[in-house]
């Protein structure tokens, strides 16, 4: 693990904020050769790929944000690196964990559970839960964002953002987005990719 002058991805965050995510990386390495959380290729610059690559969502999130869904959250990326820094500077922040595999929501309840911090995991599938007015959904390497959309209209709250990762193929994603839906679009460029983007979703309708 390495750290720059500006903290975490851009954000300051205390000591004890970066010994959770150095536990939570040690439980990567240990449970990814089982249920194969991330690739293998990608644990020995977890930090980079990984952890880094979550946290520079979360200030793209509204101020007044109370509750994030996470769809797809796998090995815990985006979502549980959320909710490890929303336990320092959002406490008020309320962060659901979405993976109907019932291995890696055991693996995002371990987490948790070593690191403190609070926070609902269900395993079941996005489609199938209630819908959960949520003031920001995200995801990553989960669904073509046409997908995603169709689950943020069903979980996100009439004001609600999407904060999405998408990698080099964003532009192709979009213009299949819009043959289904409307929505206003921000794209903010990846800290961690050239190639790559932030897309932040919402005022989504059906075209």
């Amino acid at each position: 693990m390495t750290t720059d002058s500006r903290g975490l991805a851009g954000l300051d965050v205390s000591r004890e904020t970066f010994e959770r995510l150095q536990a939570y990386e040690s439980l990567l390495g240990k449970w990814n050769p089982a249920i194969n959380l991330v690739a293998k290729g990608t644990i020995s610059e977890a930090w980079g790929r990984h952890f880094i690559d979550s946290a520079q969502i979360f200030g793209l999130a509204q101020p007044d944000a109370r509750t994030w869904l996470d769809v797809g959250s796998g090995g815990g990326f985006p979502g549980m690196v959320v909710a490890i820094i929303a336990a320092e500077l959002r406490p008020d922040l309320a962060v659901t964990l979405l993976d109907s595999d019932l291995r890696k929501a055991a693996f995002l309840g371990e987490v948790a559970r070593q690191t403190g911090v609070q926070v609902t995991i269900s395993a079941v599938r996005a489609e199938e839960l209630p819908p959960a007015r949520a003031d920001v959904m995200s995801a990553r390497a989960f669904a073509p964002l046409t997908t995603l959309l169709s689950l943020a209209e069903r979980h996100l709250n009439p004001a609600g953002r999407g904060l999405f990762l998408k990698g080099a193929r964003h532009e192709a994603e979009i213009s299949d987005a819009l043959e289904s839906f409307r929505f206003d679009l921000q794209k903010v460029p990846s800290q961690t990719d050239p190639q790559a983007v932030i897309l932040s979703v919402g005022g989504i309708t059906r075209a």
